[in-house]
């Protein structure tokens, strides 16, 4: 094979992608970790965590990934700021191009770019992230004892989800646009039967109001009345959009929404290419299964490398 910048390029500095980068540079590979901001991804906007293990006392978001940043520097791993906005994956070498119109070489590549929430794109809603307004009811239900809280939604998700936040919450309201849900019939017939769920139609969350945390909602129905509901947390669970844009999917193997599919060893279609984190098509998107799924595609990449050579 000619001659590449680098044996391994890790693309994303998520949890996965940090992860992946810690054991494939304490295997003192050639390896590159290449973020387009800071490391972290959607762990940095994440205020508490209470589910990482090794953390009895709970710990934020960007303290745990101060923590495997740190370790995976400790093995010296290289990393580089940039913005990629195209890979090519037609020859055995693979190809990444950043914004700059610098091009980076390697062997082997994994994609770890991670995926964003849907917004409602509402005033308070980026106020308020982290101080009652949540992406992952799994992440943080607990904090919500006794408490009264809103779910906006109607697909699959959204209901499983408030049938969760059941386990914790007083009450559980969930606004939906329509007068029917999208979600499957026997998620729905579980979720009208259980008494701590209630259901507001047709109509949209138009403004999260509070003061230092949430303490209100504004709805707006299809008629254009407005009217005010009491609310410590709201659930925005609309679904989930994979960071893709530099991806060649095709080439890849995805999913019908743009999530790349991969076999348990984390390897895609393309020899030499792996995919970790919540780019991966998949069910539970967590960071302790991001940064287990960024260690087995490190192995992955390691045993393509020993291939190769």
């Amino acid at each position: 094979m000619a001659k590449t910048d680098y044996q391994l390029i890790i693309l994303g500095g998520g949890p996965a992608g940090l992860t992946a980068g810690l054991y494939a540079a304490r295997d003192r590979l050639k390896v590159l970790l290449v973020e387009k901001g800071v490391v972290g991804g959607q762990v940095l906007v994440t205020d508490w965590i209470d589910n990482y293990p090794g953390f009895p006392e709970g710990v934020t978001g960007s303290e745990l990934v101060e923590k495997m940043a740190a370790q995976a520097a400790r093995f010296e791993l290289e990393t580089k700021n940039g913005n990629v906005v195209k890979i090519n994956l037609t020859d055995e070498i693979k190809k990444l191009i950043l914004e700059s119109g610098e091009e980076l070489t390697c062997q082997a590549l994994i994609i770890c770019t991670g995926a964003r929430p849907n917004k409602l794109g509402i005033a308070g809603e980026d106020e308020f992230t982290g101080k009652g307004v949540s992406y992952c009811a799994t992440c943080d239900g607990p904090f919500y004892r006794d408490q009264e809280i809103l779910v906006v939604g109607g697909g699959d998700t959204a209901i499983q989800e408030a049938e969760f936040l059941t386990k914790f919450a007083r009450k559980v309201t969930v606004v939906h646009r329509r007068d029917t849900l999208r979600a499957t019939k026997i998620l729905q017939e579980k979720a009208f039967a259980n008494e701590r769920i209630d259901f507001i139609w047709n109509s949209n969350v138009v403004a999260i109001e509070g003061e230092k945390e949430v303490e209100r909602v504004k709805l707006r129905n299809i008629d254009g009345e407005e009217k005010e509901i009491a609310a410590s947390g709201v659930f925005i669970l609309i679904g989930t959009i994979p960071n893709n844009e530099m991806l060649p999917l095709e080439k890849l193997g995805a999913d019908e929404y743009g999530f790349i599919k991969t076999d348990d060893d984390m390897r895609t279609k393309v020899p030499g290419v792996m995919a970790a984190g919540d780019i991966r098509s998949k069910t539970v998107r967590q960071i302790i299964n991001g940064a287990g799924e960024g260690a087995v595609a490190a192995i992955a990449s390691e045993h393509y490398l020993s291939g190769l050579n």
